[in-house]
């Protein structure tokens, strides 16, 4: 049973059940259409934990100049998948021009025709984050291990990727004019090359003006002095709703940020059985053995 109090999980099993209430379309939402994109549009598709909220914030900065007027990046810069179940109509106009999306979904199960920006993360470290993000919102800390939660991370979501598809439908595209393939890592260590970068990508004409601001208000230090903007509240309210989860859960998505946390808290079995389904799926693809690998590919791809 769910915690009595909080309504929580706490067990991999109800964790999962919890999860599935989620997607559930609301009343009325069969009559809204699906996304019709546009070839402006930018779709920010990270795998989940790899610097999506970052990448909205940074986008919605540079589309309008700074604009904070919002109770949740998701509202401004909306999430396709959760649109349903929000009854958000995914295809209205937006604040300002390009429009901006986000999505955790592959390459090949996004609508073609717009443009597509995806940071890819160290799997070790984005397992963690998920873990860590997942503890206090959809289960009780200490009741679901990172070993049973690891079999939950690798099963495909909805739309059929896991981490190591996904990654894989993003690389296939590296040479496609419009995605904009990057990684967390090296958005960290050089930022403001990155804001330059992704705005020219995303077609926003950048002063060094707005190049400076964006810097700031996507800094890890402004994201978590306004973290409840970046803290999914539209979806920690439908959970109350349809989960029963008493108010005040943690859903921040904002929390440390960084490189390589997952060396303090990673189990050995679970480092190793992600390092075997690299060896096993990624490697063959990419010819790298490791992501440190594809992450230096990446970066000398992008400064080439």
């Amino acid at each position: 049973m769910v915690n009595a109090h909080t309504g929580r999980a706490e067990s991999a099993q109800e964790f999962g059940e919890l999860m599935a209430r989620m997607m559930v379309p609301a009343p009325g939402a069969e009559k809204m259409p699906p996304y019709a994109p546009r070839s402006s549009d930018v779709i920010i598709s990270p795998f989940g934990k790899c610097g999506t909220t970052w990448l909205q914030q940074t986008f919605h900065t540079l589309r309008t100049g700074g604009d904070m007027d919002f109770d949740d990046i998701s509202r401004v810069v909306p999430w396709i998948e959760t649109a349903p179940a929000l009854a958000i109509d995914i295809n209205a106009e937006q604040k300002a021009d390009p429009r901006g999306f986000k999505s955790h979904q592959s390459y090949d199960t996004l609508p073609g025709g717009a443009r597509y920006a995806v940071s890819l993360r160290n799997p070790k470290d984005a397992f963690v984050s998920m873990y860590r993000f997942m503890e206090g919102w959809f289960f009780e800390p200490g009741t679901v291990p990172m070993e049973h939660f690891y079999q939950g991370w690798i099963t495909p979501g909805p739309q059929g990727a896991n981490y190591w598809t996904h990654l894989l439908s993003w690389w296939r595209q590296r040479d496609n004019p419009d995605v904009f393939l990057t990684t967390y890592e090296h958005m960290i260590e050089t930022p403001a090359e990155h804001i330059h970068a992704f705005a020219d990508f995303c077609g926003i004409p950048c002063s060094d003006d707005l190049a400076a601001l964006t810097l700031e208000r996507s800094s890890l230090a402004y994201m978590l002095e306004h973290k409840d903007k970046f803290a999914d509240p539209m979806m920690r309210t439908l959970s109350e709703e349809r989960c029963g989860f008493a108010p005040g859960s943690d859903s921040a998505k904002v929390r440390k940020g960084g490189v390589g946390g997952h060396k303090a808290e990673l189990p050995p079995e679970i480092g190793e059985a992600i390092d075997a389904v690299w060896a096993g799926q990624v490697e063959p693809e990419t010819g790298f053995a490791s992501y440190e690998e594809l992450d230096a590919s990446i970066r000398e791809r992008n400064s080439a």
